[in-house]
């Protein structure tokens, strides 16, 4: 009998450290691109500048807490880069959302180099962004410090007219660091 009692616990501690493995496996987190409010227009001919909140909601699915650096995130129109966005150095808990307002300089000129195709996206009121970020951090289970990176590329339509977000499609890839 004591032969039974043995092969139950070591079944039962495997489908626990099973459990603990899938838990915490790590997961991609999600990026969501919620507004975008225009907050200056200086239009000085041929120069054309802009500033906008961006308000995008991060979602940490991971059931450890997560610590980042700053970084930058860059937008682009038909392969130009338009503008940047910088994301200030914080900290996210444990399966949550959290919403970051992120001011964005937009350079008109650049803007320009695309008159045509502009204004065909303001005539069908859609237009396509591009944006790209990396984001280098730190997970903590138990006592280490896990190093990690996020690359995320997301393809935003939106109403050029209203600045309405009308659908987005994002891809984020997390790489545990080795040494972590």
């Amino acid at each position: 009998m004591g032969n039974f009692w043995s092969s139950v616990l070591v079944a039962a501690a495997a489908v626990a450290v099973v459990a603990l493995i899938m838990a915490v496996k790590p997961r991609d987190p999600s990026f969501t691109l919620t507004s975008i409010k225009l907050t200056s227009f200086k239009f000085n001919l041929p120069v054309l500048d802009a500033e906008a909140i961006l308000t995008v909601e991060v979602t940490n699915p991971n059931v450890v807490p997560i610590n980042y650096s700053e970084t930058t995130m860059s937008m682009f129109y038909d392969g130009t880069l338009l503008g940047t966005a910088p994301i200030q150095a914080g900290a996210q808990p444990a399966r949550s959302s959290q919403v970051l307002e992120l001011t964005a300089r937009l350079g008109g000129t650049k803007l320009a180099k695309h008159g045509k195709r502009f204004l065909s996206d303001v005539g069908k009121r859609e237009m396509v962004l591009d944006s790209t970020v990396d984001i280098s951090g730190t997970a903590k289970l138990l006592w280490l410090d896990h190093k990690f990176k996020v690359h995320v590329d997301s393809h935003v339509v939106v109403d050029p007219v209203f600045l309405d977000v009308k659908d987005q499609d994002n891809k984020s890839k997390l790489d545990i660091l080795p040494g972590s």
